[in-house]
Protein backbone atom coordinates (compact mmCIF):
# COMPACT_ATOMS: atom_id res chain seq x y z
CA UNK A 1 0.00 0.00 0.00
CA UNK A 2 1.37 3.30 -0.94
CA UNK A 3 2.52 5.58 2.03
CA UNK A 4 -0.31 8.41 2.22
CA UNK A 5 0.28 12.12 3.50
CA UNK A 6 -2.04 15.09 4.15
CA UNK A 7 -1.14 17.69 1.13
CA UNK A 8 -3.02 21.32 2.99
CA UNK A 9 -3.63 24.00 0.07
CA UNK A 10 -4.06 27.36 1.37
CA UNK A 11 -3.87 29.22 -2.11
CA UNK A 12 -5.31 28.14 -5.58
CA UNK A 13 -5.10 24.31 -5.34
CA UNK A 14 -7.84 25.34 -2.71
CA UNK A 15 -10.20 24.66 -6.01
CA UNK A 16 -10.02 21.00 -7.02
CA UNK A 17 -9.70 21.75 -10.89
CA UNK A 18 -6.71 23.84 -10.67
CA UNK A 19 -4.84 21.03 -8.05
CA UNK A 20 -5.68 18.42 -10.85
CA UNK A 21 -3.17 20.24 -13.51
CA UNK A 22 -0.32 19.62 -10.94
CA UNK A 23 -2.10 15.83 -11.07
CA UNK A 24 -2.70 15.60 -14.81
CA UNK A 25 -0.34 18.08 -16.18
CA UNK A 26 -1.67 20.95 -18.89
CA UNK A 27 -2.07 24.69 -18.59
CA UNK A 28 -4.82 26.20 -15.98
CA UNK A 29 -7.00 28.33 -18.03
CA UNK A 30 -6.28 32.10 -17.63
CA UNK A 31 -2.37 30.49 -16.60
CA UNK A 32 1.03 31.18 -18.51
CA UNK A 33 2.41 27.98 -17.21
CA UNK A 34 1.79 24.19 -18.81
CA UNK A 35 2.90 21.60 -15.69
CA UNK A 36 3.82 18.17 -16.73
CA UNK A 37 2.10 16.48 -14.04
CA UNK A 38 2.31 13.47 -11.77
CA UNK A 39 4.14 10.09 -11.89
CA UNK A 40 0.95 8.91 -10.27
CA UNK A 41 -2.11 10.56 -11.71
CA UNK A 42 -5.32 9.55 -9.79
CA UNK A 43 -7.26 11.63 -8.07
CA UNK A 44 -6.60 12.27 -4.32
CA UNK A 45 -8.30 9.80 -1.71
CA UNK A 46 -10.21 12.43 -0.02
CA UNK A 47 -10.33 15.76 0.49
CA UNK A 48 -11.51 17.54 3.76
CA UNK A 49 -11.51 21.34 4.74
CA UNK A 50 -10.38 22.94 7.77
CA UNK A 51 -9.30 25.99 9.24
CA UNK A 52 -5.40 26.23 10.98
CA UNK A 53 -3.75 29.08 13.20
CA UNK A 54 -2.26 31.96 11.39
CA UNK A 55 -2.97 33.83 8.10
CA UNK A 56 -2.62 33.63 4.39
CA UNK A 57 -0.83 36.98 2.41
CA UNK A 58 0.23 37.97 -0.85
CA UNK A 59 3.57 38.75 -2.19
CA UNK A 60 6.44 38.46 -4.83
CA UNK A 61 5.45 38.28 -8.44
CA UNK A 62 4.30 34.67 -9.98
CA UNK A 63 5.40 33.81 -13.21
CA UNK A 64 1.95 31.42 -13.96
CA UNK A 65 -0.40 34.26 -13.05
CA UNK A 66 1.02 37.79 -12.51
CA UNK A 67 0.87 39.50 -9.50
CA UNK A 68 1.37 38.21 -5.95
CA UNK A 69 1.30 35.04 -4.85
CA UNK A 70 -0.45 33.33 -1.66
CA UNK A 71 1.76 32.00 1.22
CA UNK A 72 1.12 31.12 4.76
CA UNK A 73 2.70 32.04 8.30
CA UNK A 74 1.68 30.43 11.25
CA UNK A 75 2.34 33.57 13.23
CA UNK A 76 -0.29 35.74 11.32
CA UNK A 77 -3.41 36.57 13.56
CA UNK A 78 -6.99 34.93 13.20
CA UNK A 79 -7.62 31.66 10.81
CA UNK A 80 -6.15 30.62 7.48
CA UNK A 81 -9.05 28.45 5.14
CA UNK A 82 -7.21 25.35 4.31
CA UNK A 83 -8.28 22.32 2.24
CA UNK A 84 -6.57 18.65 2.79
CA UNK A 85 -6.36 16.56 -0.27
CA UNK A 86 -5.05 12.64 1.18
CA UNK A 87 -2.42 11.80 -2.00
CA UNK A 88 0.44 9.92 -2.04
CA UNK A 89 3.75 10.54 -0.49
CA UNK A 90 5.08 10.50 -4.04
CA UNK A 91 2.49 12.93 -5.51
CA UNK A 92 3.22 15.06 -2.92
CA UNK A 93 6.89 14.79 -3.74
CA UNK A 94 5.42 15.49 -7.54
CA UNK A 95 3.28 18.62 -6.30
CA UNK A 96 6.01 20.24 -4.54
CA UNK A 97 8.31 20.04 -7.42
CA UNK A 98 6.10 21.18 -9.70
CA UNK A 99 5.28 24.79 -7.13
CA UNK A 100 9.41 24.69 -7.12
CA UNK A 101 9.66 25.09 -10.60
CA UNK A 102 11.36 21.70 -10.37
CA UNK A 103 11.01 18.62 -12.54
CA UNK A 104 8.63 16.13 -10.90
CA UNK A 105 10.55 12.28 -9.97
CA UNK A 106 12.50 12.66 -7.64
CA UNK A 107 11.13 11.74 -4.07
CA UNK A 108 12.20 14.36 -1.77
CA UNK A 109 14.20 13.34 1.34
CA UNK A 110 12.68 16.52 2.95
CA UNK A 111 9.21 15.31 3.30
CA UNK A 112 10.41 13.04 5.98
CA UNK A 113 12.17 15.59 7.69
CA UNK A 114 9.10 17.91 7.28
CA UNK A 115 6.66 14.97 8.66
CA UNK A 116 9.41 14.53 11.64
CA UNK A 117 10.48 17.63 12.64
CA UNK A 118 7.81 20.05 11.74
CA UNK A 119 10.12 21.70 9.31
CA UNK A 120 12.31 21.50 5.99
CA UNK A 121 14.01 23.67 3.72
CA UNK A 122 15.59 22.50 0.48
CA UNK A 123 16.30 26.34 -0.74
CA UNK A 124 15.40 30.35 -0.46
CA UNK A 125 12.89 30.59 -2.87
CA UNK A 126 8.86 30.61 -3.16
CA UNK A 127 7.38 27.55 -1.63
CA UNK A 128 10.64 25.57 -1.06
CA UNK A 129 9.75 25.33 2.66
CA UNK A 130 7.81 22.48 3.89
CA UNK A 131 5.62 22.38 7.15
CA UNK A 132 4.30 20.18 9.11
CA UNK A 133 0.82 21.74 10.41
CA UNK A 134 -0.91 19.45 12.06
CA UNK A 135 -1.97 15.26 11.79
CA UNK A 136 -5.27 13.58 11.05
CA UNK A 137 -5.80 10.12 11.39
CA UNK A 138 -2.70 9.55 12.12
CA UNK A 139 -1.39 11.31 8.78
CA UNK A 140 0.99 14.20 8.73
CA UNK A 141 -0.58 17.00 7.18
CA UNK A 142 1.85 18.81 5.18
CA UNK A 143 1.83 22.67 3.16
CA UNK A 144 4.50 24.49 1.75
CA UNK A 145 5.61 28.29 1.97
CA UNK A 146 7.90 30.77 1.69
CA UNK A 147 10.94 31.05 4.05
CA UNK A 148 10.05 34.37 5.71
CA UNK A 149 7.47 35.86 7.40
CA UNK A 150 4.47 37.80 6.52
CA UNK A 151 6.17 40.75 8.02
CA UNK A 152 9.83 40.49 6.37
CA UNK A 153 8.47 41.44 2.73
CA UNK A 154 6.42 43.93 0.77
CA UNK A 155 2.71 42.65 -0.06
CA UNK A 156 1.75 43.06 -3.66
CA UNK A 157 -1.85 42.17 -5.18
CA UNK A 158 -2.57 39.16 -6.77
CA UNK A 159 -3.98 38.67 -10.10
CA UNK A 160 -7.77 38.68 -10.40
CA UNK A 161 -7.76 34.88 -12.32
CA UNK A 162 -5.62 33.49 -9.33
CA UNK A 163 -7.66 35.36 -6.54
CA UNK A 164 -10.63 34.41 -8.59
CA UNK A 165 -9.44 30.78 -8.12
CA UNK A 166 -9.09 31.18 -4.29
CA UNK A 167 -12.70 32.11 -3.94
CA UNK A 168 -13.71 29.19 -6.10
CA UNK A 169 -12.08 26.98 -4.04
CA UNK A 170 -13.51 28.66 -0.65
CA UNK A 171 -17.09 28.26 -2.22
CA UNK A 172 -16.05 24.38 -3.14
CA UNK A 173 -14.57 23.34 -0.17
CA UNK A 174 -15.98 25.31 2.75
CA UNK A 175 -19.21 25.87 1.13
CA UNK A 176 -18.79 29.49 1.60
CA UNK A 177 -21.26 32.17 1.18
CA UNK A 178 -20.57 35.57 -1.16
CA UNK A 179 -20.13 37.63 2.00
CA UNK A 180 -17.84 34.97 3.93
CA UNK A 181 -15.61 34.72 1.11
CA UNK A 182 -15.59 38.75 0.50
CA UNK A 183 -14.04 39.07 3.98
CA UNK A 184 -11.96 36.64 4.33
CA UNK A 185 -10.00 37.38 0.62
CA UNK A 186 -10.62 41.38 1.06
CA UNK A 187 -8.74 41.15 4.17
CA UNK A 188 -6.01 39.36 3.28
CA UNK A 189 -2.61 41.38 3.29
CA UNK A 190 -1.92 41.80 -0.37
CA UNK A 191 -5.64 42.11 -1.24
CA UNK A 192 -6.12 44.51 1.41
CA UNK A 193 -5.69 47.81 0.34
CA UNK A 194 -5.12 46.87 -2.96
CA UNK A 195 -8.41 45.77 -4.31
CA UNK A 196 -11.76 47.12 -3.55
CA UNK A 197 -14.33 45.96 -1.65
CA UNK A 198 -16.82 45.52 -4.86
CA UNK A 199 -14.15 43.84 -7.26
CA UNK A 200 -13.55 40.98 -4.25
CA UNK A 201 -17.38 40.43 -4.23
CA UNK A 202 -17.29 40.02 -7.47
CA UNK A 203 -15.35 37.45 -7.81
CA UNK A 204 -16.86 36.12 -5.26
CA UNK A 205 -20.53 36.49 -6.96
CA UNK A 206 -18.56 34.55 -9.89
CA UNK A 207 -17.65 31.82 -7.38
CA UNK A 208 -20.65 31.19 -5.59
CA UNK A 209 -22.64 31.38 -9.12
CA UNK A 210 -20.09 28.50 -10.93
CA UNK A 211 -20.86 25.82 -8.15
CA UNK A 212 -24.35 26.28 -8.77
CA UNK A 213 -23.92 25.54 -12.31
CA UNK A 214 -21.45 22.23 -11.29
CA UNK A 215 -24.05 21.06 -9.07
CA UNK A 216 -22.53 22.61 -5.62
CA UNK A 217 -20.05 19.93 -4.73
CA UNK A 218 -18.77 21.09 -1.38
CA UNK A 219 -16.65 19.16 0.88
CA UNK A 220 -17.45 17.76 4.17
CA UNK A 221 -18.09 20.59 7.31
CA UNK A 222 -14.73 22.05 7.36
CA UNK A 223 -13.29 21.47 10.91
CA UNK A 224 -10.55 23.32 13.42
CA UNK A 225 -7.38 21.54 13.38
CA UNK A 226 -6.88 20.47 16.76
CA UNK A 227 -4.28 22.64 18.78
CA UNK A 228 -2.49 19.90 20.16
CA UNK A 229 -1.70 18.60 16.80
CA UNK A 230 -0.21 21.92 14.91
CA UNK A 231 3.55 22.22 15.46
CA UNK A 232 4.92 25.85 14.34
CA UNK A 233 8.02 24.78 14.21
CA UNK A 234 11.43 25.92 15.59
CA UNK A 235 12.98 28.15 13.52
CA UNK A 236 9.88 29.34 11.70
CA UNK A 237 9.92 33.45 11.30
CA UNK A 238 7.14 34.99 13.25
CA UNK A 239 5.27 37.85 12.33
CA UNK A 240 6.84 40.04 15.32
CA UNK A 241 10.12 38.94 14.16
Amino acid sequence: MDPLVWYVAYGSNLHAARLDRYLRGGRPPGGLRTYPGCRDRRPPRRTVPGLLPGGVYFAGESRAWTGGMAFYDPALPGRAAVRGYLVTVEQFADIAAQEMYRPPGTDLDLIRVAAETGRATLGPGRYETLLRVGARDGLPMLTFTAPHAASDVDWTSPAPVYLGMLARGLREAHGWDVARITDYLAARPGVRGNWPGSRVRHLAEDAVAGARRDGGHRDPAPSEVPAESVRVPVGVPTAAS
